[in-house]
């Protein structure tokens, strides 16, 4: 049987070059500051992100998870959208770690100014203080929704405008940028700090990056040692991220290709008449997300396994596809193939 695993792009594996690139890497202890290749990797992200510093971390929830802590106040509110990845899959840890709650704004308002100005509050005696706005582009839940420059620079503004602070929850800012055809930085120009995956789209094994002001990541260092996330010959992984960054982030544009071969697909089957409805934003990335009219999605997410194609549940009845470096057209309509056989059964 072929198979199809379109779970997540954190399914990526090294490739034969970045696997040599990583083995030649020259390394120190990076707690210390003498790992070299962490170094080069973090200035060259900073140089990508237009921001003055950057920090190497293993986890994108690491990344905004010190992010939150370096703008916030225990009490503190931190507006974001619905489904944002730091309420729904980061284990509680804005509140854990950080003390905050979080407030979430209709993802369909597109974080205009009347939604922001609508909820922000100013601190007071009876209200806590709203500090922070989180950005996450592309949003995972909305589809994989792609927010403009615009748009962040809008809502940015409005948001400094305001007194807060701004955070992109960026693990696939890469994908946004090749979608828009515009550069990371311009998405993030109004952003004080940016988390950046390494680990999803560009392939590398393990590992994201944090950036901001010179200020701002220095004190991300104490709090990343804090967390145990200081790493010591860490340039291993480092060099498969710097590897990502030179030859893998054009190639986005081929796992976009792809997730909109099946999306087109998907909503062709569903105007003949199949019960079923698709997701995919315009301009669209790497995900495609599909409800069938009947059964349970995790039902669905089990027989679509047992015809060789795995996606998985998101709730609401969706199922989600992802595209990455080492699925690609084939999988799309080995995939379609299989949607269309389940939702005939109806």
């Amino acid at each position: 049987m072929t198979f199809a695993d379109l779970r997540s792009d954190t399914l990526t594996k090294p490739t034969p070059q970045m696997l040599a690139a990583m083995l030649a890497a020259e390394v120190g202890d990076d707690v210390f500051g003498e790992d070299p290749t962490v170094a080069r990797l973090e200035a060259e992200t900073a140089r990508i992100l237009g921001k003055e510093a950057a920090m190497f971390v293993p986890s994108g929830t690491m990344a905004n998870q010190i992010a939150i802590q370096l703008h916030t106040r225990p009490g503190d509110t931190v507006l974001a959208e619905d489904g944002a990845h730091i309420l729904r899959f980061e284990a509680g840890a804005a509140a854990a770690l950080a003390g905050v709650q979080i407030e979430c704004l209709p993802r369909e308002a597109q974080l205009a100014d009347d939604a922001l100005r609508a909820t922000f509050r100013p601190e007071s005696l009876h209200t806590s203080a709203t500090s922070l706005l989180v950005i996450e582009n592309t949003h995972n839940v909305g589809g994989g929704r792609v927010l403009s420059a615009a748009a962040m620079q809008r809502s940015g503004a409005t948001a400094k405008a305001l007194g807060m602070a701004v955070h992109c929850d960026g693990a696939r800012l890469w994908n946004a940028a090749v979608a828009l055809g515009c550069s990371e930085a311009e998405l993030v120009a109004r952003c004080d700090t940016v988390a950046v995956c390494l680990s999803k789209g560009l392939g590398a094994p393990v590992g994201s990056i944090l950036a901001g002001s010179s200020a701002h990541i220095t004190r991300a260092r104490k709090l990343r040692k804090r967390a145990g996330g200081g790493m010591r010959q860490a340039g291993y992984l480092a060099a498969a991220g710097l590897y990502a960054l030179e030859h893998h982030r054009a190639r986005l544009a081929d796992d976009h290709k792809a997730a909109s071969l099946m999306a087109t697909k998907l909503r062709n089957a569903a105007s003949d008449g199949y019960p079923l409805e698709v997701n995919y934003p315009d301009p669209g990335t790497n995900m495609v997300y599909v409800k069938l009219h009947h059964g349970s999605a995790l039902d669905h997410e089990r027989a679509l396994a047992n015809r060789g194609v795995r996606m998985i549940a998101m709730g609401g009845g969706w199922l989600r596809a992802v595209f990455y470096l080492g699925v690609d057209a084939a999988a799309a309509e080995l995939a379609v193939a299989a949607v269309i056989a389940l939702a005939a059964k109806k």
